[in-house]
């Protein structure tokens, strides 16, 4: 059985054993993979491995002998799935592999932002706490988190991860989300978006990306938080209206955001959040813990498991 990995870098740039996989057959991995290059990587294979390389129509029509797309990720956006449907290919992903990773970065940046760990270490480093009068001195304010209001606009796995460790520092809990219902959980009261936007000390995107919510943060909702409020996006960056979002930060609209993501990337030189006042970018790696991609690469190997037992796992079609 031949499997092709297009992109294997980011999952395990090294740390991880292929070992598991190349027990189910004859394996080709590689590093990353441009669109133009897809199609001539898999004409050959049974089984693709994708992370973030575009399988698109013309790759899997081009494909001779491909029976199985495993998506090394939870979205699978960059699989045609019409495509696949009409020659009968099952596409599968890995779901929740990196719940408590996503939510422990978005607290990584929340008490960034409150604490400023970095900047006062940078501080100490350059000298100012030798050359200082007093044993404790300001750089910045430092926010406590307690009684604070944490809102979250989507209450799924990582959302409710997020509550969690919202109580558990003592802030109040709110959220936005479109089965509340269903989602219901202790402690979170659940309120109409814009109240969200308007009542959150703290305001965190866990939503997935769709039509309808594609840059909801813009010019205009921003204007409903606070001027001392934070925003932090760990979920996607078309969530956001980029240069909107700039413009708040730089006239003070908003005290600052913590990002993970961005609408592309990796980002051009141009994006303006990458100089925007009070801003923390991070390059797309709340996922990547080191426990977490074992987790998908568990997962990944699981999956194509049972799939040849005849049993598919996890498919998305």
């Amino acid at each position: 059985m031949n499997i092709a990995v297009l992109d294997g870098y980011t999952m395990n740039p090294g740390d991880l054993s292929w070992d598991e996989l190349k027990n189910l057959g004859n394996v080709t991995i590689y590093d990353r993979t441009p669109v133009e290059e897809v199609k001539e990587r898999i004409v050959y294979a049974e089984i693709v491995l994708t992370n973030k390389a575009i399988i698109n129509a013309e790759a899997i029509t081009y494909a001779r002998n491909l029976k199985y797309i495993g998506v090394m990720a939870t979205g699978f956006n960059v699989v045609d799935i019409q495509a696949a449907q009409k020659k009968n290919i099952t596409v599968t992903n890995v779901p929740s592999y990196s719940t408590v990773s996503v939510a422990q970065m978005t607290f990584a940046l929340i008490l960034e932002l409150t604490n400023h760990v970095a900047e006062y270490a940078q501080s100490v480093q350059n000298g100012d706490w030798v050359r200082s009068k007093d044993f404790s001195y300001q750089v910045k304010p430092i926010r406590e988190l307690q009684e604070k209001t944490l809102g979250i606009i989507g209450l799924g796995r990582t959302g409710k991860k997020v509550a969690r460790i919202g109580q558990a520092f003592g802030m109040k809990v709110i959220a936005s989300h479109k089965h509340p219902e269903r989602d219901k959980m202790e402690g979170v009261q659940f309120v109409h978006e814009e109240i969200c936007f308007r009542e959150s000390d703290i305001l965190s995107l866990h939503c997935p990306l769709n039509e309808q919510n594609k840059g909801f943060i813009n010019k205009h909702s921003l204007t409903w938080m606070k001027s001392s409020a934070l925003l932090i996006n760990t979920s996607r960056g078309p969530l956001i209206n980029e240069q909107d979002l700039a413009d708040a930060l730089n006239n003070g609209r908003i005290a600052g955001a913590g990002l993970d993501v961005l609408s592309t990337e990796p980002p051009s030189e141009e994006n303006p959040l990458l100089y925007a006042k009070n801003c923390i970018v991070i390059p797309h790696i709340a996922w990547a813990t080191y426990e977490s991609r074992q987790r998908l690469m568990k997962t990944v190997v699981d999956n194509i498991r049972a799939f040849t037992n005849g049993k598919p796992e996890n498919v998305v079609i």
